[in-house]
C-alpha cells in the first residue's frame, strides 16, 4: 500500500470515514521521497527504538519500522487507530497509543515500550499549531533522547536555529540551545502535503548534549530572565527585568555591568552564555 499515494489517502479516509481534523493540524504526506528522507534524518536503525508523534495514517512510521527495533506512535486522534491498524498491520515493531503528547506519560512511556533498545530516537511531522510546545515537552521531560527529528514549519527552524541579534531569535531559540545542538536538514515545499499547508516546511534535527554546555547557578533563574528579557521585547533589558523581577533599575543595571554587558542593550543581542551569566548575576544582586 503507497500511503503517499493520493488515491490510496482519500480511499483510506473514505472507508474509515474520516476528514482532515483542522484542530489536529493534520497535513498528510504524498511525496514518497519525503518520509524516507526524514527516517534516514533520524538517524534510526539497528536496536533504536523510535517515539514518534502523530503517526497520521502511518506515512513516516512505516519507514521508521523499516529502520528501527521497535517504533510507539502517539496518536491524539481515535479515529486514525483503525487505519494504523491496517496500514501498518505487517510490521510487528510497532505500536500505537492513543493519547496526547503533551498529556502522556512520556517517562513511563518510554521505560515500559523500549525496555530492549540501546537507544531511543523521536521523530515527527508535527502540527504547525502546537510544534514549540510539543518540543519545549520533550527537551524538558529529562528523558535521554539521543536525537529528535520534526518537520515542522520553516519559519519556526529557523527561529530555533537562529543567532544572536537576528530578528528570528528569541526565547524559544535559547531554551533549544540550553539543551541542545540543531542540524537543519531540508526544506519540505507545500505540495507536499494534502492538503497543502501554505507555507514552507523544513526538517530539522535536535541532539541533546551528553555533557552539559551551559550552567546557571539557578536553572528556574536563568529560564525567568530569558522569558523576561523576551516578554518586552523592544525595551532595553534593564526595563525589561526590572519589571519581570519587580526589582528597581538600578539592580538590573549593576548585574548588566557585573557581566560586561551594556544596560542599554536588548535581549536579542544577547547569546545563551550572556543569559547565563547574567542571570547568575541577576540571583546574586536580587539576594542581597
Amino acid at each position: 500500500m503507497e500511503l503517499t499515494d493520493i488515491s490510496v489517502v482519500r480511499s483510506l479516509m473514505e472507508k474509515h470515514g474520516l476528514r482532515f481534523q483542522k484542530k489536529f493540524g493534520q497535513n498528510f504526506l504524498i511525496n514518497r521521497s519525503v518520509p524516507e528522507r526524514i527516517a534516514e534524518a533520524s538517524g534510526a536503525g539497528g536496536e533504536d527504538g523510535v517515539l514518534e508523534i502523530g503517526p497520521g495514517i502511518g506515512t513516516l512510521t512505516k519507514e521508521l519500522c523499516k529502520r528501527a527495533k521497535k517504533v510507539v506512535s502517539l496518536e491524539i486522534d481515535e479515529g486514525l487507530i483503525p487505519v494504523l491498524g491496517e496500514t501498518l498491520g505487517e510490521y510487528d515493531n510497532f505500536k500505537v497509543i492513543c493519547e496526547d503528547v503533551m498529556k502522556a506519560d512520556l517517562e513511563l512511556i518510554v521505560k515500559t515500550e523500549f525496555a530492549g533498545c540501546e537507544r531511543v530516537r523521536v521523530a515527527a511531522n508535527l502540527p504547525y499549531y502546537i510544534t514549540t510546545p510539543v518540543i519545549m515537552r520533550l527537551l524538558e521531560s529529562g528523558i535521554k533522547f539521543e536525537s529528535l527529528t520534526f518537520l515542522i514549519q520553516k519559519e519556526v527552524a529557523d527561529r530555533l536555529c537562529a543567532a544572536p541579534g537576528t530578528p528570528e531569535y528569541g526565547s524559544v531559540t535559547v531554551a533549544v540551545d540550553y539543551y541542545c545542538d540543531r542540524e537543519k536538514k531540508f526544506n519540505v515545499p507545500p505540495g507536499c502535503f494534502m492538503p497543502a499547508p501554505k507555507v514552507t516546511s523544513t526538517v530539522i534535527t535536535l541532539f541533546p548534549r551528553k555533557i552539559r554546555k551551559y550552567a546557571p547557578k539557578d536553572e528556574k533563574m536563568f529560564f525567568k530572565t530569558v522569558a523576561g528579557a523576551f516578554g518586552m521585547r523592544r525595551k532595553t533589558l534593564v526595563n525589561a527585568l526590572s519589571a519581570a523581577f519587580a526589582v528597581p533599575k538600578e539592580t538590573v543595571a549593576r548585574s548588566l555591568e557585573e557581566c560586561g554587558t551594556d544596560p542599554g542593550v536588548r535581549g536579542e543581542r544577547l547569546s545563551t552564555s550572556d543569559f547565563v551569566a547574567l542571570s547568575d548575576a541577576l540571583g546574586n544582586n536580587i539576594e542581597k
